[in-house]
């Protein structure tokens, strides 16, 4: 028995569209991972530099760490709901921080607090520092976003909210703020329960290169399945059975 190929158009033409959709798709992870890995690196750098003085117009990188002068405004504290911590459920608090000798206001989140388990509603205590302080922290564009389930919260002063934007903060208290957030770090204020132990950005680099080598899987068995079904009829077809 001779070994042929039999050509066949239709399984080509399959073939073809299952393998280009296994390669592009592969590569779209590829190119996701690839940008994973650089904000990685990118996290890594920032860490390793010294705190940048914030001023009233400074837009710093993300993941930078700064310094900043001013003070506090106590008046506007709003709870981000659905923020757990080590199997607690609990809130982050945001608080505006005017920078001295400016109207410009920083949306600081100053740490984790716990929710109550019993009245999840019950806003925690915490403590404010009066008067000017000396803060450190490092730049967000966002602090993650949540499910919202049904209408969203009104914002207002002390107000329990699922997301929050500093947009979204500037126009509901009418406070002149920079688009970013602050992550507060250091040592918490005396008597007080504020967590500063932030999660790192889920960068998921190895989920897409998993991925990845799923899709460019899927193209290699198509293609072997057109070549190894196409040798197989071939071959059935010119043979001429028992005589």
């Amino acid at each position: 028995m001779r070994l042929r190929f039999r050509f066949r158009p239709i399984p080509l033409i399959a073939t073809i569209l299952l393998v280009a959709l296994g390669i592009a798709l592969g590569n779209w992870q590829e190119r996701r991972a690839a940008g994973k890995i650089a904000l990685r690196d990118r996290i890594a750098q920032q860490s390793t530099q010294p705190p940048l003085d914030l001023g009233p117009s400074t837009i710093p990188p993300e993941f930078r760490h700064v310094r900043l002068t001013g003070q506090f405004m106590p008046g506007w504290p709003v709870f981000m709901d659905n923020r757990p911590y080590q199997g607690r459920s609990g809130f982050y608090l945001l608080m505006p921080f005017k920078i001295a000798g400016a109207e410009t206001y920083v949306l600081v989140a100053r740490g984790w607090l716990p929710a109550d388990p019993k009245v999840h509603d019950r806003r925690p205590s915490y403590a404010t520092p009066a008067g000017p302080a000396t803060i450190e922290g490092t730049v967000r564009s966002d602090l993650g976003h949540v499910l919202q389930l049904g209408t969203a919260a009104p914002l207002k002063p002390g107000a329990i909210v699922q997301n929050v934007t500093p947009v979204q903060f500037a126009q509901a208290s009418g406070l002149p703020l920079q688009p970013f957030f602050i992550e507060q770090t250091g040592p918490k204020e005396q008597g007080d329960a504020l967590v500063r132990d932030w999660p790192l950005p889920s960068t998921g680099i190895e989920t897409h290169q998993g991925y990845a080598l799923q899709w460019y899987g899927l193209a290699t068995m198509a293609f072997l399945f057109f070549v190894i079904t196409g040798f197989r009829s071939g071959s059935k077809h010119d043979d001429p059975g028992p005589r």
